[in-house]
């Protein structure tokens, strides 16, 4: 019988080993699995290349983790936001790598990457500092940058409602960049906050079928990173 779930977060990352790609969904708060991220650091896997949509904000999070020293580079659109304080600091100092990547190109590399693709072209960042190193071809009279599919080790992700089939629904704006990286990931680690048997979730309405996820856990009351950057928090606590 298949079960996906795993009784805590820190159960669920516990395979994640040093070096690995990992990566992490978020638009924002929105659909950062932040309670993974925090056993992850607990875990204490280093030299990791993580991939997301930003570098985390305040020291909990995506921002914590990299305070931590775990992080060797980051792939990223937005590697500093109004409240981004960790990342700036430690990439002046050269303590952090940045692979810098427009926001519609990230997200089509991990897409590209999980159904296949080695690579593709676009016609962002032609002529701006990003096309440096890389190939150029002209079609139809127009210039495209050929850029590489993405592909990680892990994927951790921030759903509403899982079953233990894996099965997985996502709260409004979480959906961004989650159902692409459970595809592009080798092992997908989702947390839920909600965890419902078989046939509960509507057919119609699953985004990431459990073909694509391996590990779930269940956390009912999920951290808000916006409550957490009011109070100053730090992890670890």
């Amino acid at each position: 019988m298949i079960n996906k779930i795993v009784p805590s977060a820190a159960e669920a990352v516990k395979d994640i080993f040093d070096g690995a790609v990992i990566m992490i969904g978020g638009f924002g708060e929105a659909g950062s699995p932040i309670e993974l991220i925090h056993a992850l650091i607990d875990h204490g896997a280093k030299d990791l290349t993580v991939v997301s949509n930003n570098t985390g904000n305040g020291h909990v999070g995506l921002a914590a983790l990299i305070e931590n020293r775990q992080v060797r580079k980051m792939i990223c659109s937005f590697p500093r936001t109004a409240q981004s304080v960790v990342f700036p600091e430690l990439y002046k100092k050269g303590e952090i790598e940045l692979e810098l990547v427009p926001q519609g190109t990230l997200a089509e590399r991990i897409r590209a990457g999980g159904a296949g693709i080695p690579a593709f072209y676009t016609p962002t960042s032609v002529g701006t500092p990003l096309q440096e190193g890389k190939e150029v071809r002209e079609f139809n009279g127009r210039l495209y940058v050929m850029e590489y599919g993405l592909r990680a080790d892990f994927a951790l992700v921030k759903c509403k409602m899982a079953d233990r089939y894996g099965n997985l629904i996502y709260n409004k704006t979480a959906r961004n960049f989650n159902p692409v990286m459970c595809m592009a990931a080798r092992t997908t680690i989702a947390q839920a906050s909600r965890v419902v048997e078989p046939g509960d979730i509507d057919p119609e309405i699953v985004v990431t079928p459990g073909i694509f996820v391996h590990k779930v856990v269940e956390i009912p009351n999920p951290l808000s990173e916006n409550q957490l950057l009011k109070e100053n928090r730090r992890y670890p606590w």
